[in-house]
Order: structure tokens, then C-alpha cells, then sequence
């Protein structure tokens, strides 16, 4: 696509009103991708628990309050329609689908970033928190970090992959769960928690009991979860240790927001098991309850941080989506009825993904 054929301007959804559920629809200038960029015309991008967080000013881990006009969003899919000086022996070029992550550039030259761990960059851009996001219809990315979406995957069913498919996959690879051992996974009807259960059932040979709130129990069942403790049945702990023999879980991943689902993980779990932390909760953090030196020590317990994976578990986490191994429960909604889908999630009604339609 020439420059002639882009247009000078196009849609964006902003967050008008950082620290309140409001997003409105603007017009930007078209940017223009320098050394080493791409230049995408998205098509379309999930809406994560993330970006609420980021929204509503709820995470007090971020070093910063938001700005207001910033664009959102960190799950976007569309096509190459330029390219920036220098890009002309990347592995991408003009017409390829590619992916925007959660974290949309790394350095390469940090620590971590040496060590492989480049989802903690300590440079990292991320998209739609002081970099512009994908809620737009176009949008800047490195050519050596943008995704390649698989030519059999459907761009709407593509984007939730690119956070809540590959965080949630490389969770369960930390968790250190082996084929047909127990896994519990808190939430496991929200937009991490059905794809996490398909993941872990279908792609990985695990025993899935999946916790979240009664009404989610069909989304759950369907996703592959060997059994469904709901959050009205009482001690939901103490069904899950019943539902393993009494032994408790091999590995608990925490892939709701919740302190409250947090306090009840460390009690689930057996002899050497393993506690996931992804959900970050809002407000004033708290300690994870039950995580005491004593008990952790008596049954050889650990607690493991996982933020998003890396650039190869996004690329194999595709290719489980694009294999059929994983389908995302998700609807699609216009940019401007994006302020309604963050009511719907702050109220705890969402059941799956929402895929906003950019076109």
C-alpha cells in the first residue's frame, strides 16, 4: 500500500477519563514508522482486565497515574502496509498479519533481556500505557518484535491469543504440573481462565478444576475441565482437596484479580506444589494469605510471578489456536461500544473474551 492510499487520518479509542470507565472515539494524524519499524493497519483487538486496570488507575504497581488521550489495548492483529528504514532483511514484510503484545518493544541489551526473560524487559514499551495501543485502527511495532499471525488462524481469534493465550500458557509451563497430574485454575471462565483450561486439558494431558463463579460453569465444562467447583458451594478449598483425594492440587494458577482467590490457593495445594501469581488485584497490595515460612517449609510449597511470556511461547501458543487445540470463546463488538464492555467486566458479567472489530 502506497502512500498515497493511506488515509491521513483514522479512529481511535482514547481514555478520555483516566480513573473512571469512560473511553471515547478521536481521530489521530497517521504516523509514519521510522528505523526499524512497521507501520499496521489493525483489524482487530482484544480487550483485557489489563486495560481496565490501566483505565481506572487501579494498579498501584504502576509507576505512573495514565494520561489522558491514551490510546489502550495490547492484543492487536492486523497487516503490514509499510515499512520503516531499515527493515529490509526482516523476517516480516508489506501484506504479512502480525501480532501487538502486552509488551510492544523490548531493548534486547538489559539483563533480563540477556537472560531470555524478555517479557520483563526493564525497557519494555507497553502497548497501551504510555504507548499508544491497539485500540486504533493503525499502529507502530519493532519488525523484529511484532508476532506472526498463522495463515489458518482467523485474525478475531488470533488476538486474545497474544496476552491471555500466552500468558496463560506460559503459566502453565512454570507450574511445573506433569501430563495427568491436578490443576486448579481460579477464574477459570474469564477471558484468561477458558483458554487456560483448554491449554492445560487439551495441550498439555492435565487434570483441570476450574473455580469461578456458578453461572461460568457451562464455559468451563466445555473448555475441558475435568470438574467445576463453583463459588457458592461453600468451602470451595475443601471441595477441591475432596475432589483429589484429599491430597490437594499440584498446582494452583491464580488468573483472576482477586485477594480473595489469592487467600484460598495456598490451602489447595499438596506436598511440593506450586502457586502461579497472574491476576494482579487492584488497590493496596496484599499479602498472599496462608503463605506462611512455617507451612510453606513443612510442605515444600513455592509461589512463582508470571507477568507474560516470551516471544517463542507466543508463537507456540498460536500454533496451538491455529491447530484447533484452542478456540477462544469470544464476540465481537465496534470501537465505540467499548466503554459498555468495561462496565460489563467490571461488573463480573463478561464470560470469555471480547474481540473489538476495527474495520
Amino acid at each position: 500500500m502506497g502512500d498515497a492510499e493511506l488515509p491521513k487520518k483514522y479512529k481511535a479509542a482514547v481514555y478520555d477519563k483516566p480513573g473512571e470507565i469512560s473511553t471515547k472515539i478521536v481521530e489521530l494524524d497517521m504516523p509514519e514508522p521510522g528505523p526499524g519499524e512497521v507501520l499496521i493497519n489493525l483489524t482487530h483487538s482484544g480487550v483485557c482486565h489489563s486495560d481496565m486496570g490501566v483505565m481506572m488507575n487501579s494498579w498501584a504497581a504502576l509507576p505512573h497515574p495514565t494520561q489522558s488521550g491514551q490510546v489502550g489495548g495490547h492484543e492487536g492483529v492486523g497487516k503490514i502496509v509499510k515499512m520503516g528504514p531499515g527493515t529490509e532483511n526482516s523476517a516480516v514484510k508489506v501484506g504479512d498479519r502480525v501480532g501487538v503484545k502486552w509488551i510492544s518493544a523490548i531493548c534486547w541489551s538489559c539483563p533480563a533481556c540477556l537472560e531470555g526473560h524478555d517479557g520483563i524487559c526493564f525497557n519494555q514499551k507497553v502497548s497501551g500505557y504510555y504507548t499508544p495501543g491497539t485500540f486504533q485502527q493503525y499502529v507502530l511495532g519493532p519488525a523484529n518484535y511484532v508476532t506472526p499471525i498463522p495463515d489458518s488462524l482467523d485474525s478475531a481469534a488470533a488476538a486474545p491469543m497474544l496476552c491471555a493465550g500466552v500468558t496463560t500458557y506460559a503459566a502453565l509451563r512454570k507450574s511445573g504440573a506433569q501430563s495427568g497430574q491436578f490443576v486448579a485454575i481460579l477464574g477459570a471462565g474469564g477471558g484468561l481462565g477458558h483458554i487456560a483450561v483448554q491449554l492445560a486439558s487439551r495441550g498439555m494431558a492435565l487434570r483441570v478444576i476450574g473455580v469461578d463463579a456458578d453461572e461460568k460453569k457451562d464455559l468451563v465444562m466445555e473448555s475441558g475441565a475435568e470438574e467445576f467447583v463453583g463459588l457458592g458451594v461453600g468451602d470451595t478449598v475443601a471441595r477441591v482437596k475432596e475432589l483429589t483425594g484429599g491430597l490437594g492440587v499440584h498446582a494452583v494458577l491464580v488468573l483472576t484479580a482477586a485477594n480473595a482467590a489469592y487467600a484460598g490457593a495456598m490451602d489447595m495445594l499438596r506436598f511440593g506444589g506450586r502457586c502461579v501469581c497472574v491476576g494482579i488485584p487492584e488497590g493496596d497490595p496484599i499479602p498472599i494469605k496462608g503463605a506462611l515460612p512455617q507451612f510453606m517449609v513443612a510442605r515444600a510449597l513455592s509461589i512463582i510471578g508470571v507477568a507474560v511470556g516470551d516471544r517463542k511461547e507466543a508463537i507456540e501458543t498460536l500454533d496451538f489456536a491455529a491447530r484447533g487445540i484452542v478456540k477462544t470463546h469470544y464476540r465481537t463488538e465496534k470501537m465505540d461500544k467499548l466503554t459498555d464492555v468495561f462496565q460489563e467486566m467490571f461488573e463480573g458479567k463478561l464470560k470469555g473474551r471480547v474481540v473489538l472489530d476495527l474495520q
